[in-house]
């Protein structure tokens, strides 16, 4: 079977890039340079891949659907050295497959779980140079949101904690095959050097806690982790909602609560 011929699958949250213009715009964002090391989740149909290794020469990709693998496979090799992996990416241990080479990831992801998959990498923030991500408009702009937007949550502070987030263009449904019915964004995030977090699994139950009920204040959503009198000794009133607090302050009081308070 050709990837011309390749039927996308609903189930798999399958929508192919075919807007070359895109393509384009997706590549100079990357802009790979010599001895990069490029891993690309969902390669689909070749759309961003074939233009990746033209322009850099070799290409690590993921791609979940095992029809694809062998025509994918074959319609590289007019472009470049591309090595696939048959795998869910949730289960892709992306600090072993970097192997010391820190890696550039980039995608088109399938966006019934993105979410998932930018936690999975962040546990592997240590192995990634930086990622582009088409992902849908939503989901960046909640990336990307600050303290007192109504999208602020907890996939803001967790990414932003660890990597810079930068959105950078908006994509519309056309230039999908099949087109979805939202807009779609392409996003940049670059791990930090160090993280300022002592303590990840103290810093995530902080956060999840803080937003599990919007509506309620922190002294209500935290209550289970810390008092009242220990959120001001971190700078943070009690009295306030989780999306009205600074990412760092959010990293105080988890170091503050791992040291034993």
């Amino acid at each position: 079977m050709s990837l011309a011929a390749h039927r996308t699958k609903k189930a798999l949250g399958q929508h192919f890039l075919h807007d070359r213009s895109v393509v384009g715009r997706i590549i100079q964002a990357v802009n790979p340079k010599p001895g990069d090391r490029i891993v690309e989740i969902g390669p689909g149909a070749g759309a961003l891949t074939f233009p990746l290794l033209a322009r850099h020469g070799s290409l690590t990709a993921i791609e979940f659907d095992r029809d694809l693998i062998a025509p994918l496979g074959e319609a590289a090799l007019a472009h470049g050295a591309l090595e696939i992996i048959q795998a869910d990416v949730l289960s892709v241990d992306f600090s072993a497959l970097a192997a010391g080479s820190p890696l550039r990831v980039v995608g088109n992801l399938p966006y019934n779980i993105s979410s998932p998959i930018l936690f999975h990498l962040l546990e592997h923030a240590d192995a990634v140079v930086d990622m582009h991500f088409m992902l849908q408009r939503e989901v960046v702009e909640r990336m990307a949101a600050g303290p007192g937007s109504k999208v602020y949550g907890r996939l803001s502070v967790m990414l932003q904690a660890a990597c810079e987030v930068q959105a950078l263009f908006l994509v519309p449904p056309s230039a999908f095959r099949p087109p979805p019915k939202v807009d779609s964004a392409v996003v940049r995030l670059q791990p930090r050097s160090r993280s300022d977090v002592l303590d990840q699994s103290m810093f995530a139950r902080v956060v999840r806690h803080a937003f599990s009920q919007r509506r309620k204040t922190l002294h209500n959503a935290l209550d289970e982790i810390c008092t009242d009198a220990e959120m001001r000794h971190c700078g943070i009133d009690p009295g306030a909602r989780a999306e009205r607090i600074e990412v760092a302050d959010y990293i105080v009081l988890a170091n503050f609560l791992s040291q034993g308070r």
